[in-house]
Protein backbone atom coordinates (compact mmCIF):
# COMPACT_ATOMS: atom_id res chain seq x y z
CA UNK A 1 0.00 0.00 0.00
CA UNK A 2 2.69 2.43 0.90
CA UNK A 3 4.76 1.51 -2.62
CA UNK A 4 1.54 2.38 -4.55
CA UNK A 5 1.07 5.52 -2.80
CA UNK A 6 4.76 6.58 -3.21
CA UNK A 7 4.52 5.59 -6.87
CA UNK A 8 1.26 7.58 -7.41
CA UNK A 9 3.04 10.48 -5.38
CA UNK A 10 6.01 10.33 -7.64
CA UNK A 11 3.91 9.73 -11.28
CA UNK A 12 2.36 13.65 -9.56
CA UNK A 13 5.18 15.78 -9.01
CA UNK A 14 6.33 14.21 -12.35
CA UNK A 15 3.25 15.63 -14.29
CA UNK A 16 3.55 18.70 -11.99
CA UNK A 17 6.96 19.14 -13.49
CA UNK A 18 6.02 18.55 -16.84
CA UNK A 19 3.22 20.87 -16.81
CA UNK A 20 5.66 23.57 -15.13
CA UNK A 21 8.37 23.02 -17.89
CA UNK A 22 5.20 23.17 -20.61
CA UNK A 23 4.17 26.53 -19.46
CA UNK A 24 7.84 27.84 -19.20
CA UNK A 25 8.61 27.04 -22.87
CA UNK A 26 4.77 28.09 -24.05
CA UNK A 27 5.86 31.66 -22.34
CA UNK A 28 9.07 32.03 -23.93
CA UNK A 29 7.75 31.22 -27.01
CA UNK A 30 4.88 33.55 -27.03
CA UNK A 31 7.75 36.63 -25.40
CA UNK A 32 10.03 35.60 -28.84
CA UNK A 33 7.21 36.12 -31.14
CA UNK A 34 6.17 39.32 -29.65
CA UNK A 35 9.86 40.98 -29.81
CA UNK A 36 10.08 39.40 -33.34
CA UNK A 37 6.56 41.53 -33.73
CA UNK A 38 7.36 44.57 -32.60
CA UNK A 39 10.78 44.32 -34.44
CA UNK A 40 8.66 43.63 -38.17
CA UNK A 41 6.16 46.51 -37.32
CA UNK A 42 9.11 49.22 -36.11
CA UNK A 43 10.96 48.35 -39.05
CA UNK A 44 8.53 49.12 -41.81
CA UNK A 45 7.28 52.21 -39.59
CA UNK A 46 10.33 53.83 -38.10
CA UNK A 47 11.09 56.13 -40.89
CA UNK A 48 7.83 57.80 -40.71
CA UNK A 49 7.67 58.09 -37.14
CA UNK A 50 11.12 59.38 -36.22
CA UNK A 51 10.65 62.35 -39.10
CA UNK A 52 7.17 63.29 -37.63
CA UNK A 53 8.71 63.28 -33.85
CA UNK A 54 7.72 66.18 -31.66
CA UNK A 55 8.87 66.61 -28.41
CA UNK A 56 5.12 65.87 -27.16
CA UNK A 57 5.34 62.37 -28.74
CA UNK A 58 8.36 61.52 -26.17
CA UNK A 59 7.23 63.22 -23.61
CA UNK A 60 9.40 66.08 -22.52
CA UNK A 61 12.68 66.07 -21.55
CA UNK A 62 14.44 67.09 -18.69
CA UNK A 63 17.40 69.17 -18.27
CA UNK A 64 19.08 66.28 -16.35
CA UNK A 65 18.58 64.19 -19.74
CA UNK A 66 19.92 66.84 -21.74
CA UNK A 67 22.87 66.58 -19.71
CA UNK A 68 22.94 62.69 -20.40
CA UNK A 69 22.42 63.36 -24.42
CA UNK A 70 25.76 65.42 -24.44
CA UNK A 71 27.95 62.33 -23.06
CA UNK A 72 25.91 59.90 -25.91
CA UNK A 73 28.49 58.59 -28.69
CA UNK A 74 26.88 59.34 -31.84
CA UNK A 75 27.75 57.25 -35.18
CA UNK A 76 29.11 53.95 -36.05
CA UNK A 77 29.82 51.75 -33.37
CA UNK A 78 31.37 48.63 -34.26
CA UNK A 79 30.44 45.61 -32.16
CA UNK A 80 30.80 41.80 -31.93
CA UNK A 81 30.49 39.36 -34.68
CA UNK A 82 31.37 42.17 -37.09
CA UNK A 83 28.29 43.62 -36.56
CA UNK A 84 27.56 47.43 -35.44
CA UNK A 85 24.99 49.97 -34.13
CA UNK A 86 24.42 53.17 -35.54
CA UNK A 87 23.33 56.23 -33.13
CA UNK A 88 21.78 59.73 -34.09
CA UNK A 89 20.58 62.69 -32.23
CA UNK A 90 17.58 63.75 -33.75
CA UNK A 91 17.98 67.22 -34.41
CA UNK A 92 14.45 68.30 -34.52
CA UNK A 93 14.13 67.49 -30.73
CA UNK A 94 17.12 67.72 -28.45
CA UNK A 95 17.91 64.54 -26.14
CA UNK A 96 16.15 61.71 -28.76
CA UNK A 97 18.05 59.56 -30.42
CA UNK A 98 17.78 57.02 -33.70
CA UNK A 99 19.66 53.82 -32.65
CA UNK A 100 19.57 51.61 -35.39
CA UNK A 101 20.51 47.76 -35.36
CA UNK A 102 19.99 45.70 -38.29
CA UNK A 103 17.58 47.81 -40.06
CA UNK A 104 15.56 47.97 -37.04
CA UNK A 105 14.98 51.52 -35.21
CA UNK A 106 13.98 52.49 -31.81
CA UNK A 107 13.55 55.94 -30.87
CA UNK A 108 15.73 56.38 -27.48
CA UNK A 109 15.59 59.33 -24.52
CA UNK A 110 18.38 58.83 -22.07
CA UNK A 111 17.51 58.04 -18.86
CA UNK A 112 19.65 58.68 -15.24
CA UNK A 113 21.18 55.63 -14.07
CA UNK A 114 23.21 55.70 -10.09
CA UNK A 115 25.95 54.28 -11.92
CA UNK A 116 26.76 57.44 -14.20
CA UNK A 117 26.34 55.43 -17.34
CA UNK A 118 24.77 56.48 -20.01
CA UNK A 119 21.29 54.63 -20.57
CA UNK A 120 19.14 55.12 -23.61
CA UNK A 121 15.79 53.59 -23.80
CA UNK A 122 12.75 53.41 -25.88
CA UNK A 123 10.23 52.55 -23.49
CA UNK A 124 7.68 50.72 -26.14
CA UNK A 125 9.97 48.42 -27.24
CA UNK A 126 11.81 47.81 -24.04
CA UNK A 127 15.39 47.99 -26.01
CA UNK A 128 17.87 50.02 -23.91
CA UNK A 129 21.17 51.26 -25.26
CA UNK A 130 24.20 50.60 -22.35
CA UNK A 131 27.13 52.97 -22.48
CA UNK A 132 29.73 52.87 -19.95
CA UNK A 133 33.85 54.19 -20.33
CA UNK A 134 34.98 50.97 -22.20
CA UNK A 135 31.95 49.24 -24.02
CA UNK A 136 28.38 49.65 -25.22
CA UNK A 137 25.71 47.01 -25.87
CA UNK A 138 21.99 47.05 -26.89
CA UNK A 139 19.63 44.85 -25.30
CA UNK A 140 15.46 44.13 -24.21
CA UNK A 141 14.78 44.12 -21.15
CA UNK A 142 11.68 43.04 -21.51
CA UNK A 143 12.80 39.78 -22.16
CA UNK A 144 16.35 40.18 -20.41
CA UNK A 145 18.54 39.45 -23.30
CA UNK A 146 21.70 41.02 -25.35
CA UNK A 147 20.52 42.11 -28.93
CA UNK A 148 24.56 43.00 -29.37
CA UNK A 149 27.52 43.82 -27.27
CA UNK A 150 31.19 44.35 -26.61
CA UNK A 151 30.48 47.61 -28.86
CA UNK A 152 33.39 49.71 -29.00
CA UNK A 153 32.52 53.80 -30.45
CA UNK A 154 36.53 55.07 -31.40
CA UNK A 155 36.34 57.45 -28.38
CA UNK A 156 35.92 54.01 -26.22
CA UNK A 157 38.67 52.59 -27.68
CA UNK A 158 41.01 55.44 -26.72
CA UNK A 159 40.05 55.34 -23.16
CA UNK A 160 40.64 51.47 -23.58
CA UNK A 161 44.43 51.50 -24.99
CA UNK A 162 45.56 53.35 -21.86
CA UNK A 163 44.33 50.53 -19.63
CA UNK A 164 45.49 47.84 -21.63
CA UNK A 165 49.29 49.34 -21.55
CA UNK A 166 48.86 49.97 -17.65
CA UNK A 167 47.92 46.36 -17.58
CA UNK A 168 50.38 44.92 -19.71
CA UNK A 169 53.23 46.89 -17.61
CA UNK A 170 51.59 45.86 -14.16
CA UNK A 171 52.03 41.75 -15.31
CA UNK A 172 55.25 42.17 -16.56
CA UNK A 173 56.81 43.45 -13.59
Amino acid sequence: MTRTLLNVGTALCAATLLALISQSATAQTEAAHKVKSVKSKQGKKADSAISALTPDATGPVTDAQLNIAARVFTGKVDCEFGQNVNIDAINASPGQFRVSFKNVHYLMTPEETSTGAVRLEDKKSGTVWLQIPTKSMLMNHKIGQRMVDGCTHAEQRVAVDPADVAEKTILAQ
